[in-house]
């Protein structure tokens, strides 16, 4: 049985990521009892501080990035003296001895989060072996991104291997961690109403859009070596197309969620050389506006020319027996008019009308799963516009809305960083993502590149503001699809 960790070991701890979201989820947890009595926080990172310097730069940033309500002096003094930091240049393997020092005892049961440069894991990852810090009692977390394609991430995953088996192993994608994410597998699989529609013969077709209004705020050296495709489409895109996709788990337990993911990864139908021009469409931020402002292109950010796509859409299949058919339409971009994460289900109309007769359409039903920014539940649905109906019957479609935040007024809102984190520190892996789910995600996308490559396919030009390159519109209303925006 897994023992809950009475050490954390948190690499990359003054970097942004660890002020923004994972020393303030760290807090929240301990604020509401949940954190292990005797664990201890230990940080780590190349910054040359003591441990009153990153005291007080933990501080700063419970001030800035905790809600006011949420901040107590006395919860903030006891988080705050869980924490001990230790400077380590991850690439000198005689630092790690020092860290050793500071975990001490606790070495035996321990978790381990690696917010690094993936450059930096395998040589992080060795330390930790030649310091002792990677027996059987220790497991690590690591976020993305895990490689740039297929080989590296393997690279990457083999020098893990390693030294942490497959079972002590934890790769973050902090959408799994989203409340609406998993809120997906109880709508699907605890209601009656769904599951038999869940499939060809009741749904028409499927969209998932992650879009940003950001361009690339401080992402420079990253998101240019990446894209659009590598950034959201090979991680968190391809998990809630899984999600959407999967068939009924025997039990929720890691072993058999991922299993059923795996299989959908292997059912996606490749998009290769003869496809890559009519399933995609890539594009890039031009000089715009967007919320009022305006903004620059993204070669004016980046201070000079790229062919990197800042928009991707994709018409993907999955072929099995449950999808055979049916198209799932993948968008994400960056500076496009709304910031919104959602999956929208279009099912199939109603095969017989009794109401057209009376001058009546009826509209096929709808589903939006919202995760981003607000979390909500929609599903339109036909209703009779009241009336006396003496020139026809007249329908609208309306709206039965589950707003998460109005339904459990009464519970407090996490978000997904501290769930992961918590599940790290007590050993739950269900929320994530295996190395064959990886390494299927990238053979996956390395394939579309692949096809990019081959048609010589560069970026449309759209402006900042708008929904993408018009070929995006194209890609869907060839099949009669409009874009739920």
């Amino acid at each position: 049985m897994t023992r809950a960790a009475n050490a954390l070991l948190l690499f990359g701890a003054t970097g942004d990521l660890s002020r923004r979201m994972l020393l303030p989820s760290l807090y929240k947890l301990d604020a509401d009892g949940l954190l292990p009595a005797d664990l201890t926080i230990v940080a780590t990172a190349r910054s040359d501080l003591d441990e009153a310097g990153f005291r007080a730069a933990a501080d700063a940033a419970l001030t800035r990035f905790v809600d006011g309500d949420r901040l107590s002096a006395d919860a903030v003094a006891r988080f705050i003296a869980r924490l001990r930091y230790v400077a380590v240049d991850a690439s000198d393997p005689a630092q790690f001895a020092g860290l050793a020092d500071a975990v001490g005892q606790r070495r035996g049961d321990m978790a381990i989060f690696l917010s690094t440069a993936p450059q930096l894991f395998e040589p992080t990852i060795a330390g930790l072996a030649a310091a002792g810090l990677a027996d059987e009692h220790v497991r690590i977390g690591l976020e993305k991104p895990l490689g740039t394609d297929l080989a590296s991430s393997r690279f990457i995953n083999d020098a893990v291997a390693a030294v942490f088996p497959e079972g002590r192993t934890y790769r973050i994608d902090h959408y799994l961690g989203k409340e609406t994410v998993q809120n997906l597998l109880a709508l699907r699989f605890g209601n009656g109403l769904f599951e038999p529609l869940w499939n060809a013969g009741g749904i028409d077709h499927v969209q998932i859009t992650v879009a940003e209004t950001v361009g690339l705020e401080g992402r420079v050296g990253f998101y240019d070596g990446a894209g659009a495709l590598r950034d959201m489409v090979q991680n968190h895109m391809l998990q809630l197309l899984a999600l959407v996709a999967m068939e009924p788990p025997a039990q929720f337990d890691a072993t058999a969620v991922r299993d059923e993911k795996v299989k959908i990864f292997r059912s996606l139908r490749r998009i290769g050389a003869a496809e890559a021009a009519t399933h995609t469409v890539i594009g890039q931020y031009g000089a715009g506006a967007v919320g009022g402002a305006v903004v620059p292109g993204y070669a004016d950010e980046l201070g000079q020319p790229s062919a990197t796509e800042t928009f991707v859409a994709i018409k993907a299949h999955v072929d099995n027996w449950r999808w055979k058919g049916v198209p799932f339409y993948l968008r994400t971009g960056k500076r496009l008019p709304a910031r919104h994460s959602e999956i929208f289900i279009q099912f199939k109309g109603v095969s017989h009308s009794i109401f057209a007769s009376r001058g009546a359409v009826v509209q096929p039903n709808k589903l939006v799963i919202r995760l981003q920014p607000e979390e909500t539940i929609k599903l339109l649905v036909m209703a009779k516009k009241p009336g006396l109906d003496r020139d026809g019957i007249r329908l609208r479609e309306v709206p039965l809305n589950l707003g998460m935040a109005d339904a459990f007024a009464d519970t407090r809102r996490r978000i997904a960083y501290e769930r992961l984190l918590l599940d790290l520190i007590e050993g739950d892996p269900t929320l994530f993502v295996r190395r064959d789910e990886v390494e299927a995600q990238w053979e996956w996308v390395d394939g579309i590149r692949a096809g990019w490559e081959a048609n010589a396919m560069t970026p449309k030009a759209y402006a900042a503001g708008t929904w993408g390159p018009s070929a995006a519109i194209g890609l869907t209303e060839r099949d009669g699809v409009t874009w739920h925006d």
